[in-house]
Order: C-alpha cells, then sequence, then structure tokens
C-alpha cells in the first residue's frame, strides 16, 4: 500500500487543491513590506533631507528627484522582460531575483543617508546611488508583484493573500515612518534664522552631525529589509507557470487590452495625487502649519489609521465590489485634504484630521494590487493559449506610476526653488506657503477626481469578475483533463 506524501507546514493537502493556508499567506505577505518600508521612507523624508540635511539647492534635489524616480521607472520594463525570459529553477522564476538582489540594494539604499565629506561630489553620490538602490528594488519588487498569479491558480485565494500583503504594507509603511520619523525627530537639525548662515562652516559640520540619526533609521530598515527577503524565500513555493509568448508579442497584446489600459490610467492619475501629498506633506507640516517637531508623528498616524482600516476595505470590496470600493474609498480622503488646509493650525484638529485621512489610504493602497489580478484574469479569458504574460502586466503598471511620480517630485521641488525656499529657514516666504498647499491639497484633489472620471469606462464590474473566474476554471479542468489522458496514453504506448 503506498503511503500518501508527506506535506510540510506550509505546503499542507490545503494547498494541493488550490488553497492556501494562513502560514502561506503570511509568508507571502512579509515580501511585501521591505518595497513599502524603503520606499515610505525616501517618499517623506528624502526630499527634506536633501533640502535641510544635505543642504542641496532645491534645483539640484528636483534633479536628483526626478531622474532617480525616472530611472526606475525605465528599469520596469527592462526588468520585467528579464524576469519573463529567465529560466525556471528548482527554487522557481521569481524568488532568485528577491535573494540575489536584496544584499546589494540595503547596501545601497544605506548609502543614499550618508553626506560625502566632498561637498562637490554630493549631487553626483546621491545621484548615483539612488538610482542603484532603485534598479536593485526593481529586480526585488517586480518578482514579488508578478508572483501573486504564481502563489495559487484560485482567484479567490489570490484576493486574500493580497488583502494579507496590503495590510502587511500599510504595516511596513507605518514601521518606515516609525523608525526613520522617530530617530530623525530626536535630532531635527536646527533652523537658521538668517538665510546668509546657511553657508557657513557651522551649518556644514551641523549637516554631518545630523546626519547620523538618518544613517542609524537606515541600517534599522535594511535589517527588516534582509529578514523579510528571507520569510518570503523559505515560507513560499512558486508554482511552474506556462511555456512563455515573446516579450515584443506580450506588450502589444497586453497595452492593447483596454481593461488594462483604462485601470492603469485611472490609479496613475489617484496614485499620483498621494504621491504628491506623500512627497510634500513633510515641509507643509513644519513650514505651513508650523510643526516642525512633531511632523514625524503626524505622519505615523496617517499610516497607523491605513494599517488599521485595511481590514474594512478587503469587508467593503467583498461586499459592494471593487468599482464602488474605488469611488468610495478614494473620494473619502477629498474633504479631508481640504480641511487641513483651511483649517488655522492647530495640533490636536491635525491629528484628528491625519487618521481620518489615513482612512482614505488605506483605499488607495489596496485596491489597485487587488483590481490588477482580475485584469490578468480578464486578458487570459480573451487570449487563452497566451502564457507568461504576468510579470508584463505588473512591471508596466508600476513603469507609469513611478515615471509619473518623478516627474510630480521634480516639478513639486522645482516649483519650491522658484516660490524661493530656503534651505533650512525657520520660516519661509509666503509664496512658499501657497505653493505646500497647492501640492498637498488642491493639486492631489485635482489628480483624484480625474482617476474617479476615468474609472467610470472601467468594464470589470462584479458579473464579468464572476464569469471570468468560472471560464477560468473550466479552461484548467480541461487542461487537466487533456495532461491526464495524454499521459494515459504514453503509459499505453
Amino acid at each position: 500500500m503506498t503511503e500518501p506524501p508527506f506535506f510540510p507546514p506550509c505546503l499542507s493537502q490545503r494547498e494541493q487543491c488550490g488553497r492556501l493556508t494562513i502560514c502561506n499567506k503570511l509568508c507571502y505577505a512579509v515580501g511585501g513590506a521591505p518595497y513599502q518600508i524603503t520606499g515610505c521612507a525616501l517618499g517623506f523624508f528624502l526630499q527634506i533631507y536633501l533640502l535641510d540635511v544635505a543642504q542641496l539647492d532645491p534645483f539640484y534635489a528636483s534633479i536628483i528627484l526626478f531622474v532617480g524616480r525616472a530611472w526606475d521607472a525605465v528599469t520596469d520594463p527592462i526588468i520585467g522582460f528579464m524576469v519573463s525570459r529567465s529560466p525556471w529553477t528548482r527554487f522557481g522564476r521569481m524568488l532568485p531575483w528577491i535573494v540575489f538582489s536584496t544584499p546589494l540594494a540595503v547596501v545601497s539604499y544605506f548609502l543614499i543617508w550618508y553626506v560625502p565629506v566632498i561637498e562637490d561630489g554630493k549631487v553626483i553620490w546621491y545621484l548615483v546611488f539612488y538610482c542603484l538602490f532603485q534598479t536593485l528594488q526593481t529586480c526585488f519588487h517586480v518578482p514579488y508583484s508578478a508572483l501573486t498569479m504564481f502563489i495559487s491558480e484560485d482567484q479567490k485565494e489570490r484576493d486574500s493573500a493580497t488583502a494579507y500583503r496590503m495590510t502587511v504594507e500599510v504595516l511596513g509603511t507605518v514601521i518606515g515612518t516609525a523608525v526613520q520619523g522617530q530617530i530623525v525627530g530626536m535630532a531635527n537639525p536646527p533652523c537658521i534664522l538668517a538665510p546668509g548662515d546657511n553657508v557657513t562652516t557651522e551649518g556644514l559640520n551641523s549637516s554631518l552631525l545630523y546626519t547620523r540619526p538618518y544613517m542609524i533609521a537606515s541600517g534599522a530598515i535594511c535589517s527588516i529589509y534582509i529578514l523579510c527577503a528571507v520569510v518570503l524565500f523559505f515560507g513560499v513555493k512558486e508554482k511552474k507557470g506556462k511555456e512563455l509568448m515573446s516579450f515584443w508579442q506580450g506588450i502589444g497584446l497586453v497595452m492593447g487590452h483596454r481593461p488594462y489600459v483604462k485601470l492603469v490610467m485611472g490609479f496613475l492619475f489617484t496614485s499620483l495625487a498621494f504621491m504628491l501629498l506623500e512627497g510634500n506633506f513633510a515641509l507643509f507640516c513644519c513650514y505651513t502649519l508650523g510643526f516642525r517637531n512633531d511632523f514625524q508623528n503626524i505622519l505615523l498616524v496617517i499610516m497607523l489609521a491605513a494599517m488599521l482600516t485595511i481590514p474594512f476595505w478587503q469587508w467593503f470590496l467583498t461586499k459592494f465590489g471593487k468599482k464602488n470600493a474605488v469611488y468610495i474609498g478614494t473620494s473619502s480622503v477629498i474633504p479631508f485634504m481640504i480641511l487641513v488646509v483651511c483649517v488655522k493650525s492647530n495640533l490636536i484638529i491635525t491629528y484628528m484630521v491625519s487618521f481620518a485621512a489615513g482612512v482614505g489610504v488605506a483605499a488607495a493602497f489596496l485596491l489597485p494590487w487587488s483590481m490588477l489580478p482580475d485584469v490578468v484574469d480578464d486578458f487570459q479569458v480573451q487570449n487563452p493559449d497566451s502564457k507568461g504574460h504576468e510579470a508584463i502586466f505588473y512591471s508596466f503598471y508600476v513603469f507609469f506610476t513611478k515615471f509619473a511620480s518623478g516627474i510630480s517630485l521634480g516639478i513639486s521641488t522645482l516649483s519650491l526653488d522658484f516660490a524661493g525656499y530656503i534651505t533650512r529657514g525657520c520660516t519661509q516666504p509666503e509664496n512658499v506657503d501657497i505653493t505646500l498647499k497647492v501640492l498637498v491639497s488642491a493639486a492631489p484633489i485635482g489628480l483624484i477626481l480625474i482617476g474617479l472620471v476615468l474609472f467610470r469606462s472601467y468594464p470589470i464590474d462584479e458579473e464579468r469578475r464572476q464569469g471570468n473566474r468560472k471560464l477560468l476554471q473550466e479552461q484548467r479542468e480541461n487542461e487537466a483533463d487533456s495532461e491526464t489522458d495524454s499521459t494515459e496514453l504514453t503509459n499505453m504506448v
């Protein structure tokens, strides 16, 4: 009598039917934390670090932010192509990319937060290591994003795993904000009363002194990055996919798939709104609201609220549909964007508004990654013979959002330069205050409204989504029957 096969705890018999254990989902979800932790730290703090600690001119800071994000965007489809053409190994196709990119990524990330001694080499230093880190992180994040389609063939299981992932990713933003903000917040560089003091030797020495907390914070984040990569590698089993289509054929089919184009365009504008808010909110808190010593706590409240409300939005989209969740979740942040710039500066009110805004941020985190698998399934139903396209879908989505965010950060930092931003000034000119209000309120609201209008034409509703699920299940059953018949015929021969 043949003994039943043994399955380790994370690869139980439950998983053999396409279902995932809680252990699988948690290990998969942990892999999303490094991208969010580092992204949150860079998004919230890199601009103010370059301006007030490294003491770069706003023009050069805008170049670093734009070129870094633009380079990051360009590398996404390139890495997506390389991942799609990489050979299958006994560890899978996606996981080796994640493992081998991690050590170099953490080294380059650490060096971003170091102020070089040579004054003339600062711009090149930050540009090189920022671009290098973005490239290596892409080698982690693109395979990880595509891994969603290879952990299970069951749509419900993928949605559930995505909810776990979004919860952990928002927790990652909380960790990134807490680690970076609380450590850095204990040693804020003092403001300079007179603009002339900005070029003194004392100012240079203080920039070297106040970079140490940033380096301590980056060291802690690097340790978490490595730990998450290890958990993902040992806790998730990648299922072997089908043979791959050619890359250029895949681009043509993917970019010609109307639901994907409409989804990307909608989320392009809504994601851009939140990135614009993220990139300028620290400066807004410091100079417009006057909370120079509390801005890191305000950011932490936003991220904490987002983390706590992810389960609510997962329940909401399951109960009322994903399109309804997009409209209600994304638009819910608009009143608080208006309130934060209209109400007179008050710390308690700012905390309350920040917590409420975090509820909308949670929806912005969850919905894109929950809806992308639906588009991939819809594509697969319409193109049943096309396989191996998952990395292309995910890499081009990330490409468009990153490129747009690079433009937004570059333009926003450059606009501060035109407004007369004073590096580490105790106060800023009135034009800077007005510019910051536009960057964290008026501009994001406009982008959100454009995105919501575009979502009206998104064709995949709940009825179509459920229909695709049934058709894919039938396709897989037919493929399984065909493989069984072929095996039996081979045995007979």
